[in-house]
């Protein structure tokens, strides 16, 4: 018992010094703050930088939604003049109310590599004295590899201090802030309104919003304002009142370029009028078609796509191209892409569906799709595989490709994703694959796939079953019990027996009459337990045959067990009849 228990003691302590040298792994994209901390005084304004880190893959997209509490922080503007992403999916928009900001922004291929990324810059005030944390409700980052993989494993908020402004007492009484009012200057008209929009905020942006609605403050003096909505840029509202109001919303307007006209009067007469531009587009771009190109190439696994359409009105401005459904990547501006059409990353071999959008300027799209099928190249096969091997032993593959060609081994343990290893077979096209990483104890699937030089696949090979265990191999149960075992457990069994058939001898000798027939019996006894013993390690022997691989040493310690186990058999036979004739 204690062999056994120093055995298994070994290699437990083994699996656990393997598992902790195990390499660690890639952690992807991050999105961050900058700064992460900070403290700053209740009434003031401080910027926070929202980053993302791309773990050194390349990035065409990132989506997310940064939360804050609305009693701490109230949002002031949002900046993406110095962004890393020139197309915005969604505008970075902002609720005070609700206490979020989202955005979705891209960048065409190559995309974007690096560390400290910049996506926006939000202005904050500071609101109220206390803790005030911004976190990242969700988010994903896409990887540029034609699939729009999310890559995204980390998301790093902030934490920052907001104190009470210290009021320091003064004889004088300070001056109340007031709200911005037009001035009134006495004795002349009022002057032009200056005027604002909640749902067409910049002049020269379309907007797919057909009911526009606008503000303004009145001056103090104002007793009447007309307004006009017209087509015509410099057109006057005219000198009737409209009624004394600080807003106007119109509704269903058609689409097109439009402007507002906007005057004060006061007792004075009339002032001079506010011009401001409103676009409106709601209809989606021209309906188009999808044309695939492979140069004549049926394996060719980055087939070129041509498309291209019009919008009448505020124009097309990018394409987003989404392949077997994959979370959509912007293709291109719509300026570029009629000189370079779409092509993506290498495709594998199959029938694969892509879908285009195409937005204009406005945010409406129309999208197309098509079907189309990449071949597959020649494959490989696997000639050598083993079924099982040792904890802490490489793992040898062996096969026959074309020559020349990258052999890519994928090695899936069960419930993980599989490991990807690239090899080249030689100019006959063989090759051989030996993974020098200690593989963790447990159930494998092991395949393979040849590449080209310009990424095309051929169809996988079948999947092989591997298992990586601890050290060879007869397992009762839960038990493994390697050669050394069961030499040590025979050695144990004959030096038992022997003593057996020795101590009855003796007690022959000495009660020979008395004992003849218990001797018999334990003659019989003997013999059939040492048949059973022979039956059952040869059974075992035979399935240790059956076992691929054995080594050198391993091969000479079945013989020499088979050897012991004959010569003992025919030593106990032969002392159980001298006892017999002895005892007659």
């Amino acid at each position: 018992m204690s062999f056994n228990k120093l055995f298994f003691s070994i290699i437990l302590a083994s699996l656990f010094s393997v598992s902790f040298a195990m390499p660690a792994f890639a952690i992807g994209a991050s999105l961050y703050l900058s700064p992460s901390t900070g403290s700053y005084e209740v009434g003031n304004t401080f910027s926070i930088l929202i980053k993302v880190n791309s773990g050194g893959v390349a990035i065409n997209a990132v989506d997310t939604t940064l939360i804050f509490d609305p009693n701490r922080l109230e949002v002031k503007s949002i900046s993406k003049s110095d962004s890393i992403f020139t197309l915005w999916i969604r505008n970075p928009i902002f609720s005070n109310s609700e206490g979020t900001v989202q955005f979705a922004g891209g960048k065409p291929s190559p995309g974007f590599t690096g560390a400290a990324g910049t996506i926006i810059l939000v202005t904050f005030k500071a609101k109220t004295a206390g803790d005030a944390d911004l976190t990242f409700a969700a988010g994903s980052v896409l990887a540029d590899d034609g699939k729009g993989t999310n890559i995204l494993t980390h998301m790093a908020g902030g934490s920052y201090k907001l104190f009470a402004r210290e009021i320091t007492p003064s004889p004088t009484k300070p001056e109340k802030e007031e709200e911005y009012v037009p001035p009134v200057t006495p004795g002349r008209v009022p002057v032009a309104p200056v005027t604002s929009s909640s749902t067409h905020p910049k002049e020269n942006q379309w907007y797919s919003n057909d009911n526009p609605e606008f503000f303004w403050q009145l001056p103090a003096d104002v007793i009447g304002v007309s307004l006009l909505l017209h087509q015509n840029p410099a057109a006057d509202p005219g000198s009737r009142s409209d009624g004394l109001m600080a807003s106007k919303k119109f509704e269903n307007i058609e689409d097109g370029v439009w402007y507002f006209h906007i005057k004060f009067s006061n007792q004075y007469g009339w002032g001079p009028v506010t011009h401001r531009k409103v676009l409106i587009d709601t209809q989606p771009p021209e309906p188009f078609k999808i044309i695939f190109d492979d140069k004549g190439d049926p394996t060719n696994p980055t087939p070129t796509f041509i498309f291209e359409t019009e919008d009448a009105l505020s124009g097309v401005e990018y394409y987003e191209v989404s392949i077997d459904k994959a979370a959509p990547a912007a293709a291109a501006a719509a300026a570029d892409i009629k000189d370079n059409p779409y092509q993506p990353k290498p495709l594998p071999p199959g029938t694969h569906q892509i879908e285009v959008r195409a937005f204009d300027k406005a945010g409406n799209f129309v999208s197309a799709s098509t079907q189309f099928e990449i071949l597959p190249i020649k494959g490989l096969k696997i000639t050598e595989i083993p079924i099982s091997i040792k904890l802490g032993e490489s793992l040898k593959i062996k096969g026959e490709a074309l020559p020349g060609i990258t052999v890519r081994i994928y090695l899936q343990k069960t419930g993980q994703e599989p490991v990807l290893e690239k090899i080249q077979a030689d100019s006959e096209g063989k090759f051989t694959f030996t993974y020098e990483n200690t593989l963790e104890k447990g159930d494998y699937l092991v395949w393979a796939q040849s590449e080209d030089e310009r990424g095309a696949l051929s169809y996988p090979t079948q999947k092989y079953s591997l298992e990586v265990g601890l050290p060879p191999f007869l397992k009762f149960g839960k038990i493994a019990i390697d050669y050394v075992s069961i030499i040590m457990t025979l050695i144990v069994l004959v030096a038992v027996a022997l003593a057996v058939i020795f101590y009855t001898w003796y007690r022959i000798s000495i009660w020979r009459k008395k004992v003849r027939k218990e001797t018999r019996e334990v003659g019989e006894s003997v013999s059939e337990a040492f048949l059973n013993l022979r039956r059952e390690i040869e059974k075992q022997i035979a399935l240790l045959d059956k076992k691929p691989g054995l080594s050198k040493s391993e091969k000479e310690l079945r013989d020499k067990l088979q050897e012991a186990l004959n010569l003992s058999e025919k030593f106990i036979h032969k002392e159980i009849e001298d006892i017999e004739k002895e005892v007659e």
